[in-house]
């Protein structure tokens, strides 16, 4: 195996283990709470703190990686990961827990966004590129269902520190991977940090963010959660400001007007809106209205994963053969309807019945892994990691929004529900069933903002090639 494939491994060790980090604490909060006394709002902080770095920081880690290196950074953000990884797993009380957390986040924001564009990077022909942003996808998908059955079972059988320390063996062999297969690249001509594009973007991100994870226990309408919305929207404002018109902007602005890219970072981010948003709540159906332990409800993603992992692998073959924006397209509308279908069930559910529902949501969320490349497609080679970080940042944005959104209509309608005189499991299903046809829609909605973005590219890139037999013939 060449240089460039184990360069690709490096990519996919790292994303696992960051993705997984997004979940794998839930099913072990509990024992967490439990030993080391956390109260409510400490055991909260200790999800939020990793989440809430890991989107604020991730455009700075973009830009700071195209400027001195993405294999720099890879490293750099691998080490504090590891670092964190193993001081959370030491921790005795909520503030050295949440401070690891907190670090994470930072060694995370630091990795995430050079995974893609070292891709970029080290497969230069477009086929093998694409090929290799569906194994990062594809890992990518395996890590958010295996998170919860891996750290069910390190909790159950070994201890809750394990869910951390798992990660500094798999850290350290990724490093000196790194280190040996991963080439350094940066931006070829050399550009001044656009500081106040970084410090605005960092202040939108981290804005939001707060305001997502805490709306809803302090009031959507409170002082707190609107003023952390109006800094989100002011600081996004001036930012797209600003950046229009510096010589050398953090973001090219202007790339929003190609309707490949606006469209592409559309449909990724209603694709993530209505996964995540329902992977979330449908852990508390199968565990809350049918009766699943931890380890049997994280078990019951892991087909889905499976079989959206290999569907982002071969999706570059898919692409090719029908058109990325046919496959995308096709994808999203295929899963929102399979989302949508697990409505159909009630609470006498079991978990083959769950299957064929799942089964569809896997295969069809992998063929959508073409919009990725899209995006870093469009984008300069030299701001690949700026590409990566719009992408990552817009998911994680969106997948939190997905969570609110599809959180809120589930409350309201399982609170008319209530009034009406029904059981609470009732209540909780009509809910449920609300927020999953909300979810479907909107995942169908960007299978169409897929197949519209992608057309003209893909009619573009017909052109090109037809030219170019033309001119080998003459």
């Amino acid at each position: 195996m060449n240089r460039s494939r184990w360069a690709l491994v490096a990519v996919a060790l790292a994303t696992f283990m960051t993705y997984l980090d997004n979940n794998i604490v839930n099913v072990a909060i509990p024992d967490i709470q439990r030993e080391l006394g956390l109260s409510t709002a400490g055991i909260e902080w200790v999800v939020s703190g990793y989440i809430l770095t890991f989107a604020g920081l991730l455009l700075a880690g973009g830009r700071l990686a195209d400027a001195f290196g993405r294999r720099r950074l890879f490293l750099i953000g691998l080490a504090v990961f590891t670092a964190s990884s193993l001081l959370a797993g030491f921790a005795d009380g909520a503030a050295t827990l949440i401070a690891a957390r907190a670090l994470q986040g930072i060694g995370a924001a630091a990795v995430t966004p050079t995974t893609l564009a070292i891709i970029s990077a080290t497969f230069t022909d477009p086929r093998e590129r694409n090929a290799a942003v569906g194994v990062w996808g594809g890992v990518g998908a395996l890590a958010l269902a295996v998170g919860p059955v891996l750290g069910g079972l390190l909790t159950q059988h070994v201890a809750w520190e394990w869910i951390f320390w798992i990660n500094v063996p798999v850290g350290i062999a990724t490093m000196a991977l790194g280190a040996w297969a991963v080439t350094e690249s940066r931006e070829e001509e050399a550009r001044r940090l656009d500081l106040p594009g970084l410090g605005l973007s960092t202040l939108t991100l981290f804005a939001l963010t707060w305001a997502l994870i805490e709306g809803h226990g302090r009031g959507w309408t409170s002082t707190g959660i609107l003023a952390s919305f109006g800094v989100a929207a002011a600081s996004a404002l001036a930012f797209v400001v600003i950046e229009g018109r510096v010589q050398q902007p953090m973001v090219d602005v202007g790339l929003f007007r190609q309707r490949e890219f606006t469209g592409g970072i559309v449909a990724l981010m209603l694709w993530a809106f209505g996964l995540f948003g329902i992977y979330f709540f449908t852990s508390l159906y199968l565990q809350g209205v049918l009766g699943f332990s931890p380890t049997k409800a994280g078990a019951a993603f892991v087909p889905m994963a499976v079989l959206m992992a290999v569907s982002a692998v071969v999706s570059d073959r898919v692409a090719a053969r029908f058109g990325a924006y046919r496959s995308s397209g096709f994808g999203m509308l295929a899963m929102g309807l399979a989302i949508g279908s697990v409505s159909l069930l009630g609470k006498d559910a079991s978990f083959l019945s769950l299957m064929p529902s799942f089964a569809v949501i896997g295969l069809a969320g992998g063929l959508t892994i073409p919009l990725t490349a899209t995006v870093l497609g469009v984008m300069p080679t030299s701001q690949a990691g700026v590409a990566s970080a719009v992408f990552n940042a817009s998911r994680e944005v969106a997948g939190l929004l997905g969570i609110t959104v599809i959180g809120a209509v589930l409350t309201s309608r399982q609170g008319t529900s209530l009034a009406a005189g029904h059981t609470p499991v009732d209540a909780f299903l009509d809910g449920y069933r609300s927020g999953l046809l909300l979810a479907g829609a909107l995942v169908m909605a960007g299978g169409v903002t897929a197949f519209a973005a992608l057309r003209r590219a893909h009619r573009t890139a017909q052109a090109e090639a037809t030219r170019d037999d033309l001119v080998l013939a003459g």
